[in-house]
């Protein structure tokens, strides 16, 4: 998935969890102070740091009240290490999914013939309901994650009854024949594996847990980024 328009700031403050004091560059290389929308309503405490180099999209809607949406930050790793890109927008995921599924997703789900999205399924809206050419149904959860440390990717950033209740429905499409997947996209590179973040929602992990031992898939990708481009690249190690 691709941005169309995208420029630099660093960040100064979240007053609260849609929008940001971001000093935008200007076209001629200064700095402009702006309010700007938050493409994510997680808490991303260890993402946006003061001081911290960011990447907005321009709108070109006239009529929204805010110009930029915050799609992105580097993260300082220390120890001499570059900065670490990581796209934050909480809609990335299931676009760059899409993509990936199109364009076969690296044969992981066999023979692809359909893909649809915000497909219903019990009492849930499900992200994608792919096809083979047998007619075969995987219903298929995403989540987006930007929570990282020490090369460890982990989600969730915060507690999601509503990601327990997806997983729930997903073990209910392996009942009744169909495949199961939640697919984590870890919105950056360099990560050595993924886990479930006990330590803030122990219930998603155990769902987890207990949804693999009923035959849904886990797995987990990375992505290359770059500030106007984000691509579903290679498997992620998943440790429950």
């Amino acid at each position: 998935m691709k941005y169309d328009n995208v420029t630099g700031g660093v960040f100064v403050s979240r007053p609260n969890r849609f929008i940001a004091i971001v000093d935008v560059a200007d076209g001629d290389g200064t700095l402009k102070r702006e309010t700007v929308h938050v493409k994510n309503t997680g808490r991303c405490k260890e993402l946006l740091v003061p001081g911290c180099k960011v990447f907005l999209e321009i709108s070109d809607n006239p009529n929204r009240k805010t110009k930029y949406d915050v799609i992105g930050v580097y993260k300082e790793q220390g120890d001499g290490k570059p900065p670490l890109i990581i796209n934050m927008d909480s809609q990335a995921p299931n676009r760059a999914v899409e993509s990936w599924l199109k364009r076969g997703a690296d044969g992981l789900f066999g023979n692809i013939s359909e893909v649809k999205r915000e497909v219903t399924f019990g009492d849930s809206r499900l992200d994608f309901c792919i096809a083979d050419n047998e007619g075969k149904k995987t219903f298929i959860e995403v989540k987006g994650v930007t929570l990282e440390h020490g090369g460890v990717a982990m989600f969730p950033d915060a507690p999601t009854e509503r990601g327990v209740k997806h997983i729930r429905e997903l073990e209910k499409c392996v009942k009744e024949g169909h495949g199961g997947c939640v697919l984590f996209v870890v919105q950056m590179k360099g990560v050595k594996e993924l886990r479930p973040n006990d330590a803030t929602h122990k219930a998603f992990g155990d769902a987890l847990r207990s949804a693999a031992e009923k035959g849904v898939r886990v797995l987990s990708m990375d992505c290359v980024i770059t500030e106007n481009r984000m691509i579903i690249d290679k498997p992620v190690k998943v440790v429950l």
